[in-house]
């Protein structure tokens, strides 16, 4: 038996295609769409034959069976059939990282949707991670229009990942269909870690857990200004976010002229938040480097401190900042480390954990069942 039946025209594609035997076992199933064949899983019976992935809206499929009977006779069955083709669709519009870049060991995945996910179950079974070393991790639902993978400890250093969308097919709102895959890869590169102590003003980074440098620094003085502007450099741990090779920096809400305005230009720039926050070249008042906190929240750093961390850091690296009284929101920039394991599953819509695959273990690399040779 093959569902969708033959002749079906408007076959649902979320519902893919299902080949039963009726007395015997399957010995052979062959599926084409456009041209390509169509990955599947057979029973541990040998009795079932489902496709792995969703089918390409607007598509007719051609479904070739074979089943062998107890006494060895073999009889062979065909389906053909087209798939609906929806009138709104949805398409992965952007994801984090980018082609071929090299990250750090925090990194998450972000895929951004087109329009709202109300199906969010569906559309997460769907997102399949790769990697060349197998490793434990979960989707969380940030909106309706945004997911992020995070692994339960850090990437391994130099690991290979990608991140296949099979997007094609699934049914993500009423009436919402994908209708193409997308598939995004990158590598994971050492393992920087900037460990931060404000309260005795020093920076220690490891590279590959080997102490390479202690930096002096200054973090934020602390208190606010009349317009609640908070002077207190969050606590927890970071990711660095981007860089920029100068920023100019100015008093969130106050006007030139008022009380506690400033604005300045700071240079070898690397993000740690939304909020404002960053590892930068102090723009004066090196005396406090390694001495006491003179910031407005930032991390202030040496001459030479500020560059080496700036050479050095990829997106996605740990800043780990202790000594502060302020800490850092989860969702704060890309602070997805303050969850524990425990809180972070829980904005999975399947409510489960995932564990990687390999390039030889992926589901998309699933053969159909070989030729039985009487």
């Amino acid at each position: 038996m093959i569902t969708p039946a033959n002749g079906v025209a408007k076959a649902a594609p979320d519902k893919g295609i299902t080949v039963t035997a009726k007395s015997g076992v399957l010995a052979q199933v062959s599926v084409q769409g456009s041209g390509k064949a169509v990955d599947g899983t057979l029973s541990p019976d040998k009795k079932t034959w489902h496709s792995t992935w969703t089918l390409k809206p607007g598509t007719s499929y051609a479904v070739t069976a074979t089943e062998q009977n107890p006494d060895g006779k073999a009889t062979t069955a065909s389906s053909r059939f087209t798939t609906l083709k929806p009138s709104k669709t949805i398409k992965v519009s952007d994801v984090t990282p980018q082609p071929g870049e090299t990250v750090g060991v925090g990194m998450p995945i972000m895929v951004n949707f087109s329009r709202p996910v109300t199906k969010r179950a569906a559309v997460e079974q769907a997102l399949e991670v790769k990697s060349s070393t197998p490793v434990d991790g979960a989707w969380r639902w940030i909106s309706s229009e945004e997911v992020m993978f995070r692994t339960k400890s850090y990437w391994p250093t130099h690991a290979k990942v990608s991140l296949v969308a099979h997007l094609s097919g699934v049914h993500a709102a009423a009436g919402v269909y994908g209708t193409k895959d997308t598939t995004r890869s990158f590598t994971v590169g050492a393992s920087h870690v900037m460990r931060v102590n404000l309260k005795t003003d020093e920076e220690k980074v490891y590279v590959n857990g080997k102490h390479t440098k202690t930096i002096a620094v200054s973090g934020g003085v602390g208190g606010s200004d009349s317009h609640g502007n908070d002077f207190r450099t969050t606590s927890g741990i970071h990711l660095a976010m981007g860089e920029a090779a100068s920023v100019v920096m100015t008093s969130p809400n106050i006007q030139p002229g008022e009380a506690g305005y400033y604005k300045e230009v700071v240079y070898k720039d690397v993000r740690i938040s939304n909020s404002g926050e960053f590892l930068h070249q102090s723009p004066g008042a090196f005396e406090c480097l390694g001495n006491r906190n003179c910031s407005h929240g930032c991390v202030r750093q040496s001459v030479s401190g500020a560059k080496y961390i700036y050479d050095l850091a990829q997106r996605g690296d740990i800043v780990d900042i202790t000594g502060s009284t302020r800490k850092l929101q989860w969702n704060n920039g890309w602070g997805f480390w303050q969850l524990s394991w425990k809180q972070w599953r829980k904005g999975s819509a399947l409510k489960q954990p995932v564990v990687t695959t390999t390039p030889l273990t992926a589901a998309s690399s699933s053969a159909t069942p070989a030729p039985v040779s009487n």
